[in-house]
């Protein structure tokens, strides 16, 4: 595919200034799990759990990023991209997590080291504070994120020596990475670390019902502290910027043509994105619809605290992949419920289908429902968005067998959803939609959390049988080059 191929209607509609790239974790691919002074994480503690991980794998190697990162820079040059996001690994900075305990210097200089291996090749950072990766011991100590009176303190610190460290040369800051996931996946299905609900028969401890909104309270007050850390202590020196990553897919109505889904698809997305995003950049509150149904099982905000949250993330980080079709529940909803007594469906009421089967059940390609939700946070928080994740995974990827290093892998199911997806941005941007930046997930395949090794989100093909871990171009990396050439304007300078 070449520019002649592109649509001309789209070209130059992102501004010259955009930021492209991939995005990461660090559990994800740093491997080197216990080296250099790292302490455990809960994802740690999570992978070496028998049973808790779907084939059994581990993130001890995984990429080995850590080991290889000067190559993966390359790589990333190679591929021409202009921006890399990705998290440090709280355990490899501060092994035990808390306000005091000591800073590992060795994991320090890792980071330090990667900065500026970006840098050196033109490439711009972005780092996300946390993703996911709770210091065990705080789990230990005090049950992390359930005791905010212990956990921001703490938080503060990591986030502070972060700043004071690499903020001279890291101006594009992240706190959280999808909280919203990170609760209900850790606390209200208990599928993901650290392992909680109120199903015996998966977690031994937790409250479906409870913990999910007590831990979100949390995070939404420990960024606030930290973005106000950041804007007070060193953002008038380090000139640079604090935000936050959300997740959240598009919602369509079951029956458009009835107003109780139609209804219900806009309560999705408020129990879905609002829920954070309300008291970020609307209201200092919940949504009004979850207070409906959960009572006072939504913690309340003192009016200082809604001052500190409203208005703490100085952009919109959007991580979004699919569409889904929702359907009004008649029925009480069930305590545990936490998508806003909704029913959800792959085909709506004629028998569409929301989108092509990519490898992973839940994905489906759905640019329609994307371009709408771009929209949708746009009109609803007016304020600028940087896409922070959005990827899709293939079928038939885990039967490669390259012949030589400069084998590529063929993936046109990744070029369609990136074609797709980007035309819709182009298309939103065009219609006066702020959209800074696109990071696809993911730059190489890898520990894909509770589904290890089986799911491939990557540009670049891994090899993880072999203990080098060898990477392989896949087709899309180098269509992403070409195509944002043609979507991005050229420089005035």
């Amino acid at each position: 595919m070449s520019f002649s191929d592109f649509d001309p209607t789209i070209k130059g509609t992102l501004p010259a200034d955009f930021q492209w790239g991939y995005a990461t974790a660090a559990p994800q691919i740093e491997g080197a799990w216990n080296k250099d002074g790292k302490g455990l994480s809960i994802w740690d503690t999570f992978g070496h759990t028998p049973g808790k991980v779907k084939d059994s794998s581990t993130a001890d190697d995984t990429t080995r990023s850590y080991d290889f990162y000067k190559r993966d820079v390359a790589r990333m040059k190679a591929y021409g991209v202009t921006g890399y996001r990705f998290s440090l690994s709280w355990s490899r900075i501060i092994p035990l997590g808390s306000k005091d305990d000591p800073v590992n210097e060795q994991g320090l200089k890792f980071y330090s080291d990667l900065v500026d291996e970006l840098l050196a090749n033109g490439i711009t950072p972005f780092v996300t504070l946390f993703h996911w990766d709770t210091p065990q011991e705080l789990e230990n100590r005090y049950g992390g994120m359930l005791n905010k009176e212990k956990y921001i303190p703490d938080f503060n610190r990591y986030a502070r020596v972060c700043f004071e460290r690499l903020g001279d040369r890291v101006k594009n800051w992240i706190t959280y990475n999808e909280p919203g996931v990170y609760t209900l996946a850790g606390y209200a299905a208990g599928v993901h670390a650290p392992g909680r609900s109120s199903f015996r028969d998966r977690n031994e401890e937790g409250d479906s019902s409870t913990e999910p909104f007590i831990v979100a309270h949390t995070e939404l007050l420990s960024h606030a502290h930290v973005a106000r850390i950041y804007k007070e202590e060193f953002k008038p020196s380090q000139k640079g910027t604090i935000m936050i990553t959300l997740h959240g897919n598009w919602n369509e109505p079951w029956d458009a043509d009835d107003p109780k889904h139609v209804e219900a698809a806009q309560r999705a997305q408020e129990f879905e994105i609002a829920w954070f995003a309300d008291p970020l950049y609307k209201t200092g509150d919940y949504p009004p619809s979850m207070r409906a149904q959960l009572g006072d099982r939504l913690p309340r905000f003192t009016s200082e605290e809604s001052k500190l949250v409203l208005g703490s993330s100085e952009a919109y980080g959007m991580n979004s992949y699919t569409t889904f079709f929702v359907k009004n529940r008649d029925a009480e909803p069930d305590i545990n419920d936490h998508k806003g007594n909704v029913e959800v469906f792959d085909t709506n009421k004629q028998g569409v289908e929301r989108g092509i089967e990519s490898d992973t059940p839940w994905l489906r390609t759905s640019p329609h429902g994307w371009g709408k939700l771009l929209r949708w946070i746009w009109d609803r928080y007016q304020t600028p968005i940087f896409i922070t994740e959005n990827g899709t995974t293939a079928k038939g990827e885990h039967d490669f067998k390259p012949s030589g290093p400069d084998d590529i892998l063929e993936d046109p199911h990744r070029v369609d959803f990136f074609k797709s997806y980007l035309t819709e941005v182009a298309k939103a941007s065009q219609e006066g939609v702020v959209i800074k930046s696109y990071f696809g997930w993911t730059f190489t395949d890898n520990w894909e959390w509770a589904a290890g090794f089986t799911d491939r989100f990557g540009v670049t093909w891994v090899d993880f049988n072999d203990p080098e871990k060898p990477r392989y171009a896949k087709r899309s990396a180098y269509f992403l080059k070409e195509f944002f050439g043609h979507l991005i304007a050229e420089s005035k300078k």
